[in-house]
């Protein structure tokens, strides 16, 4: 007679399975995305006021990206490649063009001493809600980039040296010529980013 073979009890199998899945979860520590510093900024809810601000329209660039993630600069098409030269001139206005940012005189110390800035000048960066995120990211480092590169050519013609190099307050200088956006020059509307429904060009 065949000597019967014992069965496996599935049920006991599927439990200790279980445990060891938990105990695996519980015990193995996974990386995790902390994302990124920047995120798209949220749409403005239709029954919000938008304070008016006495901007003078010289000193505003229009920067908008719509759903399709095509980037208008001041009513044209741009390739957001040209967008970082687009934004130094004008945050520059070397040539004191009258439909670039007015330019006021300042005396900023030494070594830079008493130049002609653009104190008012503000970027304005429109997104529809269907922008990309990637979209929006690349406007963003382009214009980042615009400021750097600023600060950089006045810390070399005046310290003669990179910015990085400079000293705090040698640096502090030259960010006051070119400041760059963050929490207090949003409040003063250097750097303004705002979100608009569905915008279309």
């Amino acid at each position: 007679m065949a000597k019967k073979i014992p069965q496996i009890n599935a049920s006991s199998m599927a439990d200790i399975s279980f445990l060891l899945l938990i105990f695996f979860l519980v015990t193995t520590s996974m990386d995790v995305n902390q994302g990124l510093a920047r995120r798209l900024p949220a749409p403005i809810p239709p029954d919000q006021k938008i304070e008016d601000k006495d901007i003078n329209k010289r000193n505003l660039l229009v920067v908008k990206i719509n759903s399709a993630n095509q980037l208008m600069v001041q009513g044209q098409l741009m390739d957001v490649k040209q967008l970082r030269e687009k934004a130094k001139e004008f945050i520059k206005n070397e040539q004191n063009n009258d439909h670039l940012p007015k330019l006021v005189e300042e005396d900023f110390g030494a070594p830079i001493g008493t130049i002609m800035y653009t104190k008012d000048h503000v970027i304005s960066v429109q997104n529809d809600v269907d922008t990309q995120y990637q979209a929006y990211l690349d406007v963003q480092n382009e214009l980042v980039a615009a400021y750097n590169e600023l600060r950089e050519e006045c810390a070399q013609k005046y310290f003669h040296k990179a910015f990085a190099e400079l000293d705090e307050d040698q640096q502090k200088q030259v960010q006051k010529v070119y400041p760059l956006a963050d929490k207090h020059i949003l409040k003063s509307f250097r750097y303004i980013f705002q979100s608009f429904h569905h915008l279309r060009f």
